[in-house]
């Protein structure tokens, strides 16, 4: 069995784990040796930053600490037993970016990420290598080398109400020309409006700039365009998959592939399960519920990218050219998760 896994974000490192599981390996260990089968992730890096001078990759951290034991799970991010003194040190300092601290040793992993980068080694190799450590059992490759990076379009955050047509404020209270709520717009990096903001600020927009322009990483098509089933984890479809479906030569594999996609829901009941995915399903004109992320993937008998479509028990999803199933949706355990693995592969009539 030959799966490939679309993913992004904490949910789909745990949904990593189910794929796992599903195939009878242990979620946190490094894969059988001996076995046949094998698992790609294809990961999103347009969350991507560099602060402090490191670069920073938050989809492919999450998946190597997850997959590897690593990773703190009850915070949801980060690593395990950590400890937080340069951070602590450059507060002092007035030198941290408050909204985004990094914990010691997670700073030693982009430490040399950051290393090998400037060194002139790509993502995808440098990933490799720090896998290398982390024996996560699934091989981890970044959508693409190049340099893409989510925007978000907001009101400015720092700015007050702005004269509307030109008119000139009477030096009195001001109420008749000025709107409030009227501002300049400004592009946030996804992590700052996402973190710092919480996603409280309305998105005008949500842009992967430079996705467009990007190649798919090393060995990405070929992943897709080999497995014997592709599966579209349950991550923000907007900031998680949008990113990796930006990047031409992925979404033409998709399309070309012979193996079946199937998407899992990150929408139970009209809300997501975790994260701000129904703020991100409004900006793009989404509606925040599982038919309205489905539509938005859309049936590959139509020009989309589905073959079938896995959704909460309590959802419903009318969506012609796609097969619709249902099954439990909260990824509990990878015992849990696997079953909604299963579920995806029964669907489509695929085999182990």
């Amino acid at each position: 069995m030959d799966i490939t896994v679309l993913t992004g974000g904490v949910g789909g490192a745990r949904f990593l784990l189910g794929v796992k599981a599903f195939l009878g390996w242990d979620p946190t260990g490094a894969a059988p040796t001996d076995g046949p089968d094998r698992i790609t992730a294809v990961v999103n890096t347009a969350d991507d930053l560099r602060l402090h001078g490191l670069q920073i990759c938050p989809d492919l951290d999450s998946c190597m600490y997850t997959l590897g034991g690593g990773a703190d799970v009850a915070r949801g991010w980060g690593r395990t037993d950590e400890t937080w003194a340069v951070s602590a040190e450059l507060a002092a300092y007035d030198a941290e970016a408050p909204w985004f601290s990094l914990g010691d040793k997670d700073i030693a992993t982009h430490l040399v990420r950051t290393r090998m980068l400037d060194a002139g080694y790509p993502l995808s190799a440098v990933t490799e290598a720090l896998c290398a450590r982390w024996q996560p059992g699934v091989r981890l490759l970044p959508m693409s080398d190049d340099r893409v990076e989510t925007h978000v379009v907001v009101p400015d955050p720092q700015a007050g109400p702005t004269p509307v047509d030109g008119a000139v404020d009477d030096g009195a209270t001001g109420s008749d020309t000025v709107q409030p709520g009227e501002r300049p717009l400004v592009a946030l990096h996804f992590q700052e409006w996402w973190i710092r903001y919480r996603a409280g600020l309305p998105a005008l927009s949500i842009t992967p700039i430079g996705a467009a322009e990007a190649t798919a990483g090393p060995g990405v098509v070929e992943a897709i365009t080999g497995a014997d089933v592709v599966l579209i984890a349950p991550s923000n479809p907007v900031v998680s998959v949008g990113p990796i479906l930006a990047v031409p030569a992925v979404a033409a594999a998709l399309r070309e592939t012979t193996a079946p996609v199937v998407a899992v829901s990150p929408i139970i009941g009209g809300k997501p399960v975790r994260g701000h995915a129904d703020a991100c399903l409004a900006a793009i004109g989404v509606e925040s519920s599982a038919e309205g992320v489905g539509r938005h993937y859309g049936a590959r008998s139509d020009g989309g990218l589905l073959d079938a479509f896995l959704v909460a028990e309590q959802d419903i999803a009318e969506m012609p050219g796609v097969r619709v199933g249902t099954a439990p949706l909260l990824m509990t355990d990878p015992a849990a998760t696997a079953a909604m693995v299963r579920a995806c592969l029964d669907l489509v009539d695929v085999r182990v």
